[in-house]
C-alpha cells in the first residue's frame, strides 16, 4: 500500500456464505445438513483468497467477522497467521460488523447475497427468513446497506464486495468506487455460478486492486435522521415487536422506527429482528 494506506494497515472481513461461489439451496448453509461441510469449506477458500489479496496489497493484519448463522463457520486452520477471527454473537448492535473500529483502514465483505425479495439468489433475504422487506429511508436496504453505514459510522470505507451479481450491482450504487467479484447469478430456485476456482482467483486479485486504490473509494452517507419500516411474513412478528420503546405499526406486518443516527437504528433493530 502506498501513502495513507502506509499508516493504516488492519482490514477488516465480513463473510457471510449465502454468495458463495455455486451455492444453490439452504442444506448448503445450514450445519446440520451433510451438504453444509463442502460449502464452509468453499466459504472458507474465498475468506482465504480475500485475506491473500489483502496481504499482498501490504496489510500486516486482518480481523474477520464470521457473520452466518451461528457464527461459527471458516475452517480456521486453513486461515494464515496474521489474522483474527470474531466468531459467535456478541449481542453488540454493530452485529455482522462487531469488531470494526476507526483504526480500520478498509472493509471488506465476501460472499454477500441480495436482499429480500429478490430474485436473484435462491437464497436471498435481509437478516432472517422472518422479514419480507426491511426498507431505510423509503428505499429497500439489504445486510450490506446496514453493515456499509455501520463502517462508515468507523469512518471506515467499503472497498471490496463478492457475492451474487445483483448484491454487486447494489453494492456500486450505494458505494461508488467499490470493487466487486460477481459469483452467481439466481434464476428463481436455481443459480449459474462461476467456478471455486476462478472466484477464489477474482477475489484474491480484486482485493489486492480495491486496497492499492482506496483513496477512490467513498464512504455512504451515514448522516441521519433515519427511518426503517421492517416488514415481516406474519403479523404476530409485527405486533410483538412493536412495544420496542419508539416502534409503531406501519400495517398489520410492518414496524416503524425513527431515529437521528444510524447506531440508533442498529440498536432498534438488534432488538426488532430476534
Amino acid at each position: 500500500m502506498t501513502g495513507q494506506w502506509q499508516r493504516r494497515v488492519e482490514i477488516f472481513i465480513s463473510t457471510d456464505i449465502e454468495g458463495t461461489a455455486g451455492i444453490a439451496h439452504w442444506d448448503e448453509a445450514e450445519r446440520s445438513h451433510a451438504d453444509y461441510e463442502e460449502f464452509r469449506d468453499l466459504m472458507t477458500g474465498e475468506v482465504l483468497a480475500a485475506c491473500e489479496g489483502a496481504l499482498a496489497a501490504g496489510a500486516t493484519e486482518v480481523v474477520i467477522k464470521d457473520a452466518h448463522d451461528s457464527g461459527q463457520n471458516l475452517a480456521l486452520n486453513r486461515l494464515p497467521e496474521n489474522v483474527k477471527i470474531m466468531r459467535g454473537w456478541s449481542g453488540h448492535p454493530d452485529a455482522m460488523m462487531f469488531g470494526i473500529d476507526p483504526s480500520f483502514a478498509a472493509a471488506i465483505y465476501t460472499d454477500y447475497h441480495s436482499k429480500a425479495v429478490f430474485q436473484a439468489n435462491p437464497l436471498a433475504h435481509s437478516t432472517n427468513l422472518r422479514i419480507s422487506r426491511l426498507i431505510l429511508n423509503g428505499e429497500v436496504a439489504s445486510e450490506f446497506t446496514m453493515n456499509s453505514l455501520t463502517a462508515a459510522r468507523h469512518t471506515v470505507s467499503s472497498v471490496f464486495l463478492s457475492g451474487d451479481a445483483e448484491m454487486c450491482r447494489h453494492a456500486v450504487a450505494l458505494v461508488p468506487g467499490i470493487h466487486t467479484v460477481a459469483t452467481l447469478e439466481g434464476f428463481g430456485r436455481a443459480s449459474l455460478s462461476i467456478s471455486p476456482a476462478r472466484a477464489r482467483q477474482a477475489i484474491r486479485d480484486g482485493v489486492e486492486k480495491a486496497l492499492k486504490t482506496a483513496s477512490s473509494h467513498r464512504t455512504p452517507a451515514a448522516g441521519g435522521p433515519f427511518e426503517i419500516s421492517l416488514e415481516f411474513v406474519t403479523p404476530s412478528d409485527a405486533w410483538r415487536s412493536s412495544f420496542y420503546p419508539g416502534a409503531y405499526l406501519n400495517s398489520p406486518r410492518a414496524v416503524g422506527f425513527k431515529g437521528d443516527t444510524i447506531f440508533e437504528i442498529q440498536r432498534a433493530l438488534r432488538f426488532l429482528t430476534q
